[in-house]
């Protein structure tokens, strides 16, 4: 098995989710009392939320690179980013590090494209939904066309991630705000909804909504175990 090497931290929310799945599959696929090989880094997130929204990427994009090189450097065979919004600099930590990134966007699309689907809504933070390093993946590797809540509804849905999910706390209130937003998403054409932050899937679950929805966590981490089984 290769040795999974975990950013994790942003938040430890979802990070915890990402220990316990990769261990979770990695052991209903061999049995007995197998286990993932892996290593973590959590970062403290304080520091990456505040340069995430001062809009200062080149030193977010060092950090990630510097911690890659620490996972390599302890052995690690490729790397897992658990979080979306962060693959933003996944091409830089391959290229300066020389080492695999397992890339979420990728991971969700070959899901996407499993069922059938050619047009989804993207939830996440305002950099994963607004930029187009995680678009850009989804159009480009398997022709799905993506689409975005309305500027509104976006800040809504940034606000609860930072606020609210990334602390653990889950409101019923917020849940229904999602559901509404998910809702005039699939009235505008989305046949499936990726729920593109890890902390999303910690308020959203399928039978929350009627459009197939897409745990980017789950496929995630699942892909990471199949990639480090993979001969």
């Amino acid at each position: 098995m290769k040795k999974i090497g975990l950013i994790g931290g942003m938040s430890f929310e979802s990070s915890l989710d990402y220990y316990k799945i990769i261990n979770e599959t990695t052991q209903l696929k061999l049995g007995g009392l197998h286990s993932a090989e892996c290593l973590m880094y959590s970062v403290d997130f304080e520091r990456i939320e505040v340069l995430q929204h001062e809009n200062k990427w080149e030193e977010l994009t060092d950090i990630m690179v510097n911690i890659a090189k620490k996972l390599k450097d302890a052995g690690a065979d490729f790397i897992v980013i658990c979080t979306n919004t962060m693959h933003k600099m996944a091409n830089a930590i391959e290229n300066r590090v020389g080492i695999k990134v397992l890339h979420i966007a990728e991971a969700t699309g070959e899901k996407v494209i499993d069922n059938g689907l050619k047009k989804v809504a993207l939830l996440g933070t305002i950099f994963t939904m607004k930029q187009d390093f995680y678009k850009k993946v989804l159009k480009e590797k398997f022709n799905i066309d993506v689409i975005i809540p309305n500027e509104a509804d976006s800040e809504i849905v940034h606000e609860i991630i930072y606020t609210e999910l990334c602390k653990g706390i889950i409101n019923e209130s917020s849940k229904e705000k999602y559901k509404k937003i998910i809702k005039n998403l699939e009235l505008n054409g989305a046949e499936g909804v990726i729920l593109g932050c890890t902390e999303i899937p910690l308020l959203i679950k399928q039978e929350d909504v009627d459009i197939p929805v897409f745990d980017t966590t789950t496929i995630h981490a699942v892909s990471a175990v199949e990639f480090a089984l993979n001969k």
